[in-house]
């Protein structure tokens, strides 16, 4: 008969483990001695042993009791499982690790890298910092809920901004954010946005963006509602191209026209 701290010696575990054990019901608790003391016996240890040896293999403790005492090829589908657990949490702890790294470096896990690096470029095509933290928060946005055809419509809008003539489109609409929403300007950029749009876009894909949808709808709004001026370059748009490519329904915006819309 040995003591607690004997046992958790013998096998290398410290004797609040073994409390734990009893706690959970893996390890029988044994009876006292007349001075109080557990008492354990050989078997105890043994057990203790089988415990120590499938816990620190990765097994969960709500099955070991169970496992220990079990058949072989029980112990062997359970190891099987418990690998593949283990498996699936090293890939994301490498997942985890690239992205700590990424902001160690610096980097910005929101976006992918060549779409940070077009909004580092902004500021030498002239664009504000409103407008940069503005299209920073919508390409976070648009990545993160329709990752499938983000990049294209990234892609898209990146060649018009680097293009002189639909650029001068986009910097006009930064400039316009304090104009008045009534100051003639917009009328005229308006038309030339509708213009640039019908010029780059086939009208079955204009059509098509023009149909009512959820997400398009919240960021247009939350486009609109930083500056009056936007909101009504936006209707004014919207009409242009309602007018000139004839569709079915009501409302909505065209998510790849040139100009703030999301």
């Amino acid at each position: 008969m040995i003591t607690i701290g004997q046992l958790a010696q013998y096998v290398g575990v410290s004797t609040k483990t073994i409390r734990v054990y009893h706690e959970k019901g893996l390890l029988p608790e044994p009876p006292r001695d007349a001075s109080g003391y557990r008492r354990y016996t050989a078997q105890d240890l043994v057990e203790l042993i089988k415990i120590r040896t499938l816990a620190e293999a990765g097994l969960p403790l709500a099955g070991i009791a169970k496992l220990s005492a079990g058949s072989a090829a029980e112990l062997q589908a359970a190891a099987e499982a418990a690998e593949s657990d283990l498996t699936a949490r090293i890939a994301t702890l490498v997942r985890t690790r690239s992205r700590l790294r990424d902001l160690a470096a610096g980097n910005n896990p929101f976006l992918p890298g060549d779409v940070e690096q077009h909004l580092r470029r902004l500021h030498g095509l002239g664009f504000s910092d409103r407008w940069i933290a503005m299209e920073r928060d919508l390409w976070i946005l648009t990545f993160a809920t329709d990752p499938a055809t983000a990049h294209r419509y990234f892609t898209d809008q990146a060649e018009a901004q680097a293009d002189p003539v639909l650029g001068r489109l986009y910097l006009d609409c930064d400039r316009a954010h304090d104009l008045s929403p009534d100051d003639p300007a917009l009328d005229e950029l308006a038309e030339r946005i509708v213009d640039a749009s019908l010029a780059r876009y086939p009208a079955d894909e204009l059509r098509e963006q023009l149909a009512d949808a959820a997400l398009p709808q919240l960021v247009q709004s939350s486009v609109n509602s930083s500056a009056p001026a936007w909101e009504r370059l936006d209707a004014l748009i919207r009409t242009g191209l309602s007018r000139r490519v004839p569709r079915g329904g009501s409302g909505g915006s065209a998510r790849r026209g040139a100009g703030p819309r999301g």
